[in-house]
């Protein structure tokens, strides 16, 4: 067992305890357990099958795919079914679908569900403007009854797979909407919740309210996912703790980082975890990521690919940021190993680089709505979205930003 007086976390998480026998329970969405009860966030442009799979070997858990687009997906897009796309081991196989139509989302769904597809997961928190101004993604809550009817539409099609959703608090602090959304989707037989604990107008900025978690959590009866703020693996010990959620949802905090949820399967057993690996371990698990973006999406696309994942990994380890710009240009696995061989590989996991924000921007936005959206909240229309191919490839291209 390791010791916990060598504990590497933020300074609020050195007293944090391990997990209790019993303290915490599997987490249940139809017949799937989940243990512990974690959730690898879907991500745009992350959570493909290859980021899935490092995370997967990692601990157990519930590992969640990008989103796909309804449309994109009925349509065959070539991308859209690659992102979908799964291996023979990847079980339960769980897949983030992003629509507005519920027409759309149940002819996804019946064919998720053919393919074997054993949890579905619908994104009604997308913050990115394109999706916004159009009536989609986080403004789809403002209106119950739209959520009703798309909730409705994907669990009579998914029969015994459960279907969840994924929602923030709302627009804004004076636009709240996830106490009527997730009652509307509780009534259609969502199987659980997810919150993360901001607005749309607050991005990925400041700090996530777990209140509104441990709210959503007195107001409905069925599992509730809490997200935002997990950089360590205490931190999901305190949420749980604080807000009595029933499992955590795991985003920004796990780029670069899929040992994350090593150390959080560690510390729902009782266990102190493992130390982060040194630059020498990350470089091993960078080249492994690289090489399985290679198999998934070709060799150039997949080296593409891992350029950003190189920020990410080497965040806080001495002279990575004069390397950046040319990892940034790699097109060869050789060339990511030479330019990893110019660092220390003996240098210790950087404490400062636990909670260093990844990937979105700390900025506020003002959220664009379509004309006149607010003066029906009644309204149970669905908002047009993408159909055509050049529609459909922008639209994924945005949800990338969110």
């Amino acid at each position: 067992m390791n010791d916990p007086s060598e504990r590497v976390a933020g300074d609020f998480n050195m007293e944090v305890p391990t997990a209790t026998p019993g303290e915490f329970q599997p987490l249940k969405l139809g017949a799937l357990n989940i243990w512990p009860p974690v959730i690898l966030a879907p991500m745009a442009g992350v959570t493909n099958l290859a980021f899935r799979s490092l995370c997967r070997e990692q601990g157990a858990g519930l590992f969640v795919s990008e989103m796909i687009t309804a449309r994109g997906f009925l349509n065959g897009n070539r991308l859209t079914n690659l992102l979908a796309s799964s291996a023979p081991n990847e079980k339960p196989r769980s897949i983030q679908v992003y629509g507005s139509d519920p027409i759309d989302l149940s002819e996804m769904v019946r064919a998720l569900v053919d393919q074997g597809v054993d949890h579905i997961d619908l994104n009604l928190g997308c913050p990115v403007p394109k999706v916004t101004r159009t009536g989609g993604g986080s403004a789809i809550p403002l209106k119950p009854r739209l959520v009703a009817r798309l909730v409705r539409a994907m669990t009579g099609a998914a029969g015994s797979v459960p279907v969840t959703i994924k929602m923030r608090k709302g627009i804004s602090s004076e636009l709240l909407t996830f106490v009527d959304a997730a009652r509307a989707a509780e009534a259609e037989g969502v199987a659980a919740i997810a919150l993360h604990g901001r607005t749309a107008e607050e991005l990925y900025s400041g700090k996530a309210d777990w209140n509104a978690i441990a709210r959503l959590k007195d107001v409905v009866s069925v599992p509730v996912l809490g997200n935002g703020d997990i950089w360590e693996c205490w931190d999901a010990l305190r949420m749980m703790r604080e807000t009595g959620c029933d499992a955590v949802v795991v985003g920004r905090g796990c780029l670069g980082r899929p040992w994350l949820f090593r150390e959080l399967a560690q510390v729902f057993e009782g266990l102190e975890p493992d130390r982060p690996p040194n630059m020498g371990e990350v470089a091993g698990v960078m080249r492994d990521h690289a090489a399985r973006l290679a198999d998934l999406f070709g060799p150039a696309m997949g080296l593409r690919q891992m350029r950003k994942w190189t920020t990410w990994y080497t965040k806080g380890f001495r002279g990575s940021a004069q390397i950046r710009g040319r990892l940034h240009m790699i097109e060869s696995l050789g060339e990511l190993d030479e330019l990893l061989g110019e660092l220390d590989s003996e240098e210790a996991f950087p404490q400062s680089a636990l909670r260093t924000s990844r990937a979105k921007r700390g900025h506020r936005q003002k959220v664009r709505l379509p004309e006149g959206y607010l003066d029906d909240l009644q309204d149970d229309t669905p908002p047009k979205g993408p159909h055509t191919p050049e529609e459909i490839a922008a639209y994924e291209r945005a949800l990338e930003g969110g």
